[in-house]
């Protein structure tokens, strides 16, 4: 059986489980997820696309 989940689903999950046990405080994921917006506005967002694209197809074992 296959499950698909969007990958911001379990980046948030990641991040309430971070603030929860981990101890990271509110304030500090606000400004890591600003951060990502903001950079996705920049040159390098094709870049980081391919690469994460590239890591969850590792994850995957898909052979392209």
């Amino acid at each position: 059986m296959t499950v698909s989940l969007p990958l911001v689903f379990v980046l948030g999950a990641v991040a309430w489980a971070a603030i929860k046990f981990l101890g990271v405080r509110m304030w500090v994921a606000v400004v890591i997820a600003l951060f990502g917006f903001w950079l996705s506005h920049t040159f390098l967002a094709p870049a980081i696309e391919s690469g994460t694209r590239s890591g969850v197809g590792v994850v995957n074992g898909d052979n392209r």
